[in-house]
């Protein structure tokens, strides 16, 4: 049986992931979480409860993932196929307003999983990575393509571009079969609600003002993709695409995997509000401007996956409406964490 060993399954992409393999394919997973920054184990009894037959499938490892794997606990995972490494924190504001934590955490999250690649030797890594580690990009644009300059804007950004370069040097050295994917903003259901979409579904639902960051004539926007969507990518990523090997190649792969048009933060919050059927209140905050390290524009250019045969199964438009009516009907997932 295939098995994939996946970091950061209680966290809110890890557990979309883990419930579209278990969907998806006939795979066994290795699920590792630490639950000590935003991991719920909730969020797995959620994906495992409608589908008992799935259990037999799973194997939860409580880890702290920016510790080293000890040779035993290597040895007990046995074959490992695929890896996909989506732990991290992620939180812009909690980056910038304290660092070193942050980015120590996420540099030593993906040592400790190039360490344990190294080990176990799978048939390839996909490292997740983000739209942000290239900074903004100009209003219209169609994006960055893969390997545009990295120039991260804020602490969060920094320690992306780090992971990466880490997973670089791993790919070059010691030969780690490693995949970049670089994803611009994600939701969908059981969103952590410090995050744009569930505050605005949360705030919209109880008839508060919501807080748009941009200022008239110009409003932030970001590429927005459904969770469920971007683990389709990887899973495609990992059957369809071999990833390049260091002596046949001069640089690992790395792909994009977003959503295909950008929206602005005032037009989301319009849609959320006329799905949830409540008037908008908002105000406008020129937050971009106001802190260094926030950016207005953030963009991927997805024409390299498109021409290799991939699209997001299911439209941003209906995903979204999936999102606030499920979010609508269980409120308690808009609860502060």
């Amino acid at each position: 049986m295939t098995r994939i060993w996946m970091s950061g399954a209680g966290g809110f992409v890890g557990h979309h992931l883990l419930e579209h393999v278990l969907a998806t394919t006939d795979w066994a997973v290795t699920a590792t979480d630490s639950f000590r920054h935003k991991g719920r184990s909730d969020r797995i009894a959620a994906v495992l409860a409608p589908h008992p037959e799935w259990r037999r499938r799973v194997t939860v490892v409580t880890h702290d993932l920016a510790a080293p794997y000890t040779a035993v606990m290597a040895a007990g995972l046995g074959d490992v196929d695929y890896m996909v490494a989506v732990a991290s924190q992620s939180h812009v504001d909690r980056s910038i307003t304290d660092p070193v934590p942050f980015v120590t955490n996420n540099i030593l999250v993906a040592l400790s999983t190039l360490e344990l690649a190294r080990v176990i030797r799978p048939r390839a890594v996909i490292l997740v990575s983000t739209d942000e580690v290239y900074g903004p990009v100009e209003l219209g644009s169609t994006g960055w393509p893969e390997w545009a300059p990295i120039l991260p804007s804020n602490p969060y950004a920094g320690s992306k571009a780090a992971q990466e370069a880490l997973a670089i040097s791993y790919w070059r050295t010691y030969d780690i079969p490693v995949v970049i994917t670089n994803t611009a903003n994600v939701f969908a259901e059981r969103q952590s609600p410090e995050k744009f979409l569930p505050m605005l579904i949360r705030g919209i639902s109880r008839g508060e003002t919501v807080t748009i960051h941009g200022r008239p004539g110009e409003i932030g926007t970001r590429h927005y993709i459904h969770a469920r969507n971007v683990a389709d990518a990887w899973l495609w990523i990992l059957r369809e695409l071999p990833p390049a090997r260091f002596g046949n190649a001069g640089r690992p792969d790395r792909y994009n995997t977003t959503g295909p048009e950008p929206v602005s933060n005032l037009d989301l919050a319009r849609q959320v509000a006329a799905i949830a059927g409540r008037p908008l209140r908002y105000e406008l905050v020129d937050f971009h401007s106001a802190r260094p390290g926030h950016d207005a524009h953030y963009g991927l250019d997805m024409g390299k996956v498109s021409a290799l045969g991939w699209k997001p199964p299911v439209p941003f438009a209906e995903s979204l409406e999936r999102t606030v009516r499920w979010s609508l009907a269980h409120p308690e997932w808009l609860a502060d964490d």
